[in-house]
């Protein structure tokens, strides 16, 4: 038998596809067949009810606490968020300083500080906004410290631009981890049948991970070399 998807043969697309996540929640749902399911198991006996009940029981609770890790995971991204744009606000005094900034810096850095921090659990719009914010201003940050050469010798300006690096690494494996947990959701609600059935019931969702933004896709992009 030949293989299915056969990478000698075809077809195949030269110029490439660009990947983009879906952002669409799709509800759990069951059919007719798991109503028709759980009554043979009560038809059968109060034994296999009750244990498949036990059993449902069980798998709501083990969605609730797999929900409240995702709910962990999204608040460590916010802190980390929050840590970075307190960095950068620092970074900006100090380059400034130094050289004068563009006043577009310092309004960013404003918007930053001013939006909602790991105080308040952020949407996933908005985990992704400031997170966009914080990498224009790190741009904008970076562009001025490779004209001013100089800067890079002053000990705290080092210090910050080493702390700003540690922190984008740890947001990078924070969204990981996030991503972990969504995946491990999307494929625990689709599993038949008490978690599904518990799924739907509940009117759960599989969930969206982390979308990066069209600006970070279009610097990807670029030619920096």
């Amino acid at each position: 038998m030949a293989n299915v998807l056969d990478e000698e043969t075809g077809p195949i697309r030269e110029e490439g596809r660009e990947i983009n996540v879906i952002a669409k929640q799709i509800p759990v749902k069951v059919g007719v067949g798991s109503t028709i399911f759980q009554v043979i198991l009560w038809v059968l006996g109060i034994i296999p009810g009750i244990i498949f009940t036990i059993m449902k029981v069980k798998a709501g609770a083990y969605l609730r606490q797999l929900e409240q890790k995702i709910q962990h995971d999204a608040s460590q991204i916010d802190n980390y968020l929050e840590q970075r744009v307190i960095i950068l606000q620092n970074l900006v005094k100090l380059v400034d300083k130094a050289v004068t900034l563009d006043k577009e810096t310092f309004i960013a850095i404003a918007e930053a500080r001013t939006g909602k921090t790991s105080s308040v659990n952020l949407s996933d719009e908005e985990r992704i906004n400031l997170g966009t914010k914080a990498d224009s201003i790190n741009s904008k940050l970076n562009i001025t410290i490779e004209n001013y050469p100089e800067l890079k010798s002053h000990h705290e300006i080092s210090d910050a631009i080493q702390q700003n690096s540690y922190l984008q690494k740890e947001i990078t494996a924070a969204r990981e981890a996030y991503n972990n947990s969504v995946l491990m959701w999307n494929k625990e609600i689709q599993v038949w049948p008490t978690k599904m059935i518990v799924a739907a019931k509940a009117g759960y969702t599989t969930r969206i991970p982390f979308i990066v933004s069209k600006e970070v896709k279009e610097k990807a992009r670029e030619v920096f070399f």
